[in-house]
């Protein structure tokens, strides 16, 4: 049996999960009313709420369930104080009763690997091509090894075998896996903006920052990057400058 069985084979197992009935219209108005919202009103975000919100976001789909992401909540006010500051003094960073760090993790692969397996021992019964995939397969596709070493051995190898075959090309660098931690790390955060919007709050995703002074706030490691910060409340009545913005369809939506 091919180590690759796990992604071409459909696993014989009994589990199933029916899909629940979702209602169209209300999901449409979500979509359309999350805005970025530059002004917040000073109303609290129940802290109920916030936590559930930040669960939603890791519901969000992911790389290989590795989960390279982490959700700072700043809620010391000095903190706080200090990263509305660190944000160039946005008034969506000013204004906002919540901040959330957003950090994409591209050296944390090794431990959820490590928690995924430990997972199938305890719950049994899990196909050998999965534990194939977490042992075998997520070490070779993720691991860039001492000074990129590795990864450079990978790109080579697979270059060569891709001139007769169909190979996947990526990640073979650490700029790779860095593209590979934010892509998994944005999907999450627009779980986040989305579940806000649809309890009845707002959120406005911030680039304008110091990477630098905001990792050092936080205390974060090598391997950690902001991906962006959202700030999280009730939109002020002046909290969205302009109706959106959109150019046509036909620019990014290719049929091919």
């Amino acid at each position: 049996m091919s180590d690759l069985d796990i992604l071409t084979k459909v696993p014989d197992i009994d589990y199933r999960e029916a899909a629940v009935e979702i209602n169209e219209l209300e999901f449409q108005k979500v979509i359309e009313s999350r805005r970025s919202v530059r002004v917040f009103k000073e109303d609290p975000l129940p802290e109920k709420i916030m936590r559930r919100c930040l669960s939603n976001a890791l519901l969000a789909p992911n790389s290989s369930n590795l989960q390279p992401w982490g959700f700072y909540w700043v809620r010391d006010p000095a903190k706080k104080s200090e990263l509305a500051r660190i944000c160039m003094g946005q008034s969506a960073a000013k204004t906002a009763p919540e901040l959330v760090v957003c950090v994409a993790k591209t050296n944390n692969w090794k431990n959820i690997q490590k928690q995924m397996i430990e997972s199938f021992d305890k719950k049994g019964g899990v196909p050998k091509g999965a534990y194939t995939y977490y042992q075998k397969i997520v070490p070779l596709a993720y691991n860039q090894g001492p000074l990129g070493l590795f990864g450079i051995v990978k790109k080579i190898l697979f270059f060569f075998q891709g001139l007769t075959k169909v190979t996947p090309r990526e990640p073979t660098s650490y700029n790779d896996m860095r593209v590979w931690a934010h892509k998994t790390t944005a999907l999450a955060c627009e779980n986040l903006m989305l579940s806000l919007r649809a309890y009845g709050f707002d959120s406005c995703p911030m680039e304008g920052h110091d990477s630098k002074r905001v990792k050092d706030l936080l205390g974060l490691g090598k391997g950690d990057e902001i991906c962006m910060i959202i700030s999280a409340g009730k939109r002020a009545e002046n909290g969205i400058y302009s109706e959106r913005v959109r150019m046509p369809e036909d620019q990014f939506i290719f049929e091919v």
